[in-house]
C-alpha cells in the first residue's frame, strides 16, 4: 500500500513539475510573431538572415516592457490561419487594418501609414499617371493582400502571385502592365533597389489610405496591452523614430 502511495505521489509531483515547466517555457521563449519575409524594408531575408523594420521593431517593443518578442518567417497565405490556431502569438508583417480583419483579430495602435500605389516600367511613365489609366490592363499583385482586394474596385485584370517580387519580375519581363503594392514596399523596390530603380517608377499618388499595425489573436488583451505600451515607450524615447530612419521609412 505504501509503495502504491509513493508511486502516486511521484506521478503527482511529475505532473506538477510539467505544469510549472510549461509556464516557465512560455516565459523563457516570450512571444513569437509571424512575418512574411517578402516585403522589404519591413521584413525580408538578407544573407540568410531575417531582417527589416518590423523584424527589429518587435524585439524593441519587448525590450521596453521587459519581455522577449521574436519574429519567425511564415508564408503570407497561411499567416492568419496560424494566428487563429495559436501557432504563434501575433503577426508583424505589414498588416493593414481592415474592418474584415478586425472581426477575427485585434490590432495595436498603428505603426505606419501607407497606401496602395501603382508601379510601372519607367518607359510607360508618359502614358500611365495612376490606377485610372490602367483600365483593361493586366496588373500583378500579391495574393490576399489589401492591394489584391483594392483592385476588385477597378476594371483591370488581376494576376495574383505568392509574393510581390514575382509580380515585379513579370512587370519587367512585360508579362503584366503594372504592379500594385503598399507605398512603403514600392519605395524600396523603386528607390532603393539597384536592380530596379532605373527601370521602374511609381505612377501618381496612393489610391488608398491605410493604417499598418501589429495583429494579435482576438481577445488577447494581455499581449495587445504589452505591444501598445512598448510602442508608446519606444515612440516617447525616440527609438521608434530611429528605427524608421534606419530603414528609410518616412
Amino acid at each position: 500500500m505504501k509503495h502504491k502511495i509513493l508511486v502516486l505521489l511521484s506521478v503527482l509531483l511529475l505532473l506538477s513539475s510539467l505544469v510549472f515547466a510549461q509556464g516557465k517555457k512560455e516565459s523563457n521563449e516570450g512571444y513569437v510573431f509571424a512575418s512574411d519575409a517578402t516585403w522589404p524594408p519591413l521584413e525580408f531575408v538578407e544573407n540568410g538572415q531575417l531582417t527589416g523594420f518590423e523584424v527589429e521593431l518587435m524585439p524593441l517593443i519587448g525590450e521596453k516592457v521587459g519581455v522577449t518578442m521574436t519574429v519567425k518567417n511564415i508564408p503570407w497565405d497561411t499567416i492568419f490561419a496560424g494566428l487563429a490556431n495559436g501557432a504563434y502569438d501575433g503577426v508583424a508583417s505589414g498588416v493593414t487594418v481592415t474592418e474584415e480583419r478586425k472581426a477575427s483579430m485585434d490590432f495595436s495602435t498603428p505603426i505606419l501609414q501607407a497606401g496602395q500605389v501603382v508601379i510601372i516600367r519607367t518607359s510607360d511613365a508618359a502614358k500611365v499617371k495612376g490606377i485610372d489609366d490602367l483600365s483593361g490592363k493586366k496588373i500583378g499583385v500579391q495574393i490576399g493582400t489589401t492591394g489584391d482586394f483594392a483592385l476588385e474596385n477597378y476594371p483591370v485584370t488581376r494576376r495574383a502571385y505568392d509574393d510581390i517580387g514575382l509580380a515585379i519580375e513579370d512587370l519587367l519581363n512585360g508579362n503584366v502592365d503594372a504592379a500594385v503594392c503598399d507605398s512603403l514596399i514600392a519605395s524600396d523596390f523603386v528607390l532603393a533597389n539597384e536592380n530596379y530603380k532605373a527601370k521602374l517608377s511609381v505612377a501618381g499618388q496612393p489610391f488608398t489610405e491605410e493604417d499598418i499595425a501589429i495583429a494579435v489573436k482576438k481577445g488577447n488583451k494581455e499581449l495587445l496591452d504589452l505591444v501598445n505600451k512598448g510602442l508608446e515607450l519606444a515612440k516617447k524615447d525616440g527609438s521608434f523614430d530611429e528605427l524608421k530612419k534606419k530603414w528609410n521609412l518616412l
